[in-house]
């Protein structure tokens, strides 16, 4: 068992929000959607935990600064996409080593058996990388993943990039990972932001640790609750409501 960290992504602004706080600060059961996501990693055994703020980031650091435990952040100054996110906290996974789980701030369902979980998938098959995934009745405005006969990853393609086939995938992509540090840190700096929106995606990390030959796999979630988010406050209504239907705490 190597040593294990996570960084989370939680610079977003959420401008459909209607709310001047960063978007993973508004609160689901009365607890902002970063805390679901930090009590997550340390239930499944997880200490070592950065957080990579952005809009509005004192607010997010002054709440972090005020746990009853450490957690890291550091600061994302300009928002310019999930893998620059992460370029951000490469200090931080230097130190660390061993394997990374990358997660987004304002998945409040993604739970800590699902991080343990795909954790141990990704150990036992050897993976450089594992997406972590599930399968979505309406799959529309997610990554959606495309496997290689035996199952492996063949790519993320994000929903305005996908063609009409690719759009029909029904698993998608949580926006949640596990990486050995290395292997991420190795491939980090090569992430370009040749696409329509001219971002440093994270998902292109596996496309370029799958052209130097390492092995990247796809852990499917058993609940699909662990992709949902809010971008809008009638989403983040819908949050609450599943929370206390679901009995969540």
């Amino acid at each position: 068992m190597s040593n294990k960290c996570a960084v989370i992504l939680a610079g977003g602004e959420g401008k459909r929000m209607k709310s001047d706080i960063p978007k993973p600060m508004n609160e689901v059961l009365g607890k902002p959607m970063l805390r679901w996501v930090i009590d997550s990693v340390k239930a499944a055994g997880i200490d070592d935990i950065c957080v990579v703020t952005g809009y509005k980031t004192e607010i997010t650091e002054n709440y972090l600064d005020n746990l009853p435990f450490e957690v890291s952040h550091v600061l994302q100054s300009e928002r310019l996409g999930t893998g620059h996110a992460v370029m951000m906290a490469k200090d931080f996974l230097k130190e660390k080593g061993g394997d990374v789980t990358i997660l987004c701030g304002d998945a409040p369902f993604m739970d800590a058996k699902t991080i343990a979980d795909a954790y141990a998938d990704h150990d036992a098959s050897g993976a450089s990388a594992t997406v972590i995934s599930a399968i979505l009745d309406d799959p529309t405005g997610y990554g959606r993943i495309v496997r290689n006969a035996d199952g492996t990853l063949n790519n993320i393609v994000e929903h305005k990039e996908a063609d009409e086939e690719t759009l029909a995938i029904k698993e998608v992509n949580s926006g949640g990972y596990w990486f050995d540090t290395m292997d991420l840190l190795s491939v980090l700096d090569d992430i370009k932001a040749n696409n329509s929106a001219k971002e440093y995606y994270l998902p292109d990390a596996l496309y370029l640790l799958l052209n130097s030959g390492k092995k990247v796999g796809a852990f499917t979630a058993e609940s699909p609750d662990t992709v949902l988010g809010a971008n809008d406050p009638a989403q983040l209504e819908e949050l609450n409501q599943i929370a206390k239907a679901k009995g969540y705490q």
